[in-house]
């Protein structure tokens, strides 16, 4: 009887780093989209000053104005998602590492 328990508890052991490999090769996959996803959100967005109009004042425009239903707003608010999706991915992963979690005692 303890030796059909041993192989249980080997069968369930296996299954269970099998899980784990498999979240963690799909965390780092997730982990690796959201950081291109805002790496190119980041430098498709347009920069906060206007370079030399910026000395001598320009007038307010109508993106301006409607700054909240802009492209740029869209793209910051998108940059915004994308990092909060890598920083959670990020912790859960580290404590998806963690061996008390998965090593049975």
């Amino acid at each position: 009887m303890l030796n059909f328990a041993n192989l249980l508890a080997e069968a369930i052991d296996s299954d269970l780093i099998t899980l784990r490999n498999t979240l963690s090769a799909i965390m780092i996959i997730l982990m690796a989209v959201a950081a291109l996803v805002s790496i190119v959100l980041v430098l498709l967005q347009p920069a906060n000053s206007s370079g030399i109009d910026a000395l001598g004042g320009s007038s307010e425009t109508f993106f301006g104005k409607n700054k909240g239903k802009s492209i740029e707003a869209k793209m910051k608010t998108w940059t915004i998602i994308c990092l909060i999706v890598l920083a959670v991915l990020s912790i859960a992963f580290f404590v998806l590492q963690i061996d008390a979690i998965w090593v049975s005692a």
